[in-house]
């Protein structure tokens, strides 16, 4: 029988590395693009004379705009080959990013922050098909924890040197030096990775959204990713200004804290994605939801302390939200068939920007700023979020398995058959 065959090793050849380090430094542009506004905070309200919730009006437009551009491309991602469609919308992201640095005015703003939105969440959709494509279910929490270690990288070193930038060359300085970078890793992507094109020897997905969206698996998965959006995204946005207002911490130490957490999480991700391989990804998910509720009633609670004590409050919190994504994305991934798993992926990922600019709203709506600088509804955004990422801790069990195999293997790693002609 089936079930008493012995479960294949989740181990990652070394032509596959390749393949997740292009995908990584894809993910780590685009996930730097997204969080290095967050510690920036203080410096936005400063030089365009803005307050908390119009912060959270420029965190939320990347969302809104994210979930209308995933919206779009969902009907069309799964008919074409994974590497042009990447390559086609990592070429608007990078434009995007570059006019997020050349904003003159808030309203110029939150119009590039927008675009990059708009970009930036076909393309995280994209390298998870990928993922979902190469690597079968038995091996995909690991493949996911090596790509989900570039939210560590950027905190390591994205956002030290972004900060770093800003505070010397100005708020726009970050993110036209993260455009130099995109455009570096696009024409690596050009030159190495391969086409990626079995997908679609499996047939097109369904003719309209609507069939997309109400897949039974589909629905729930969404679901999902609404309570984990919800638990994390009312929270973090305002992490590094409630740091300075709310905890005592000085601005310029912000990079320091990033960076230290981030090492903590570069290498928890990791260890998380191997043990979701071999110990169960809703078991892992659990224990770090759980472990993330905690964190968020902490950090959202956090009275003027000392560097270091703000420090380990900051690492348990990343640590805790990032991990459960390593596990909850390799279950998201899952959740459909391998032709239309482009189309679902696009689809998860505008619900998802729709939920973190609704939980930027939220924060923002519900966070409040005192005379002092203070933030005096904190406490209650992470009653919010506790209560949402509770949520997610249910709705893991019922998520459903569709696929469990690869579509293929890296063809451009591997030497040439005629199995993997394209």
């Amino acid at each position: 029988m089936a079930s008493s065959l012995p479960r294949p090793k989740p181990t990652i050849t070394r032509s596959e590395w390749g393949l997740l380090l292009l995908l990584a430094a894809v993910q780590f542009t685009n996930i730097l693009d997204f969080v290095i506004i967050m510690p920036l905070a203080p410096m936005a309200k400063l030089n365009y004379g803005i307050n908390s919730e119009q912060f959270g009006h420029v965190v939320a437009a990347y969302g809104f705009a994210s979930f209308v551009g995933s919206i779009l491309a969902a009907k069309f991602l799964d008919r074409f080959g994974r590497k042009a469609a990447l390559l086609a919308v990592y070429v608007g992201f990078t434009i995007s990013t570059l006019l997020c640095g050349l904003a003159p005015t808030y309203e110029t703003l939150v119009a590039a922050r927008a675009l990059a939105g708009f970009f930036g969440g076909i393309v995280g959709a994209c390298v998870m098909a990928v993922v979902g494509d190469v690597f079968a279910d038995y091996r995909r929490g690991t493949a996911m924890g090596a790509v989900m270690s570039a939210f560590a990288v950027a905190s390591i070193i994205g956002l030290p040197i972004g900060l770093f930038l800003a505070e010397n060359f100005g708020f726009g300085a970050p993110f036209i030096a993260l455009a130099g970078v995109s455009a570096c890793v696009w024409v690596g992507n050009v030159r190495v990775m391969p086409n990626l094109r079995e997908h679609l020897s499996h047939g097109h997905p369904p003719a309209t959204l609507w069939r997309l969206a109400v897949e039974p698996s589909h629905l729930l998965a969404f679901a999902f990713s609404v309570s984990l959006m919800l638990g994390s995204f009312t929270v973090i946005p305002f992490l590094a200004d409630s740091l300075v207002a709310n905890a005592g911490q000085r601005f310029e130490n912000m990079k320091y804290m990033y960076m230290i957490a981030g090492v903590f999480t570069l290498v928890s991700t990791n260890v998380v994605g191997r043990l979701s391989d071999r110990l169960g990804k809703r078991l892992i998910f659990r224990i770090l939801a759980g472990s993330a509720i905690g964190m968020v009633l902490i950090i959202t609670n956090l009275p003027p302390v000392s560097f270091s004590i703000a420090t380990l409050a900051c690492i348990g919190f990343m640590v805790a939200t990032s991990g459960r994504m390593v596990p909850a994305q390799a279950l998201l991934t899952s959740c459909s068939t391998p032709a239309m798993r482009g189309g679902f992926l696009s689809l998860n990922s505008a619900v998802q920007s729709a939920a973190m600019g609704l939980a930027s709203l939220i924060g923002g709506a519900l966070i409040g700023q005192s005379e002092d600088g203070r933030l005096p509804g904190y406490p209650v955004v992470g009653i919010v979020a506790a209560s949402s990422a509770l949520l997610s801790l249910v709705l893991a069990g019922f998520l459903r398995k569709v696929d469990l195999g690869p579509v293929q293997v890296a063809p451009s790693f591997v030497p040439a058959s005629p199995d993997n002609k394209t």
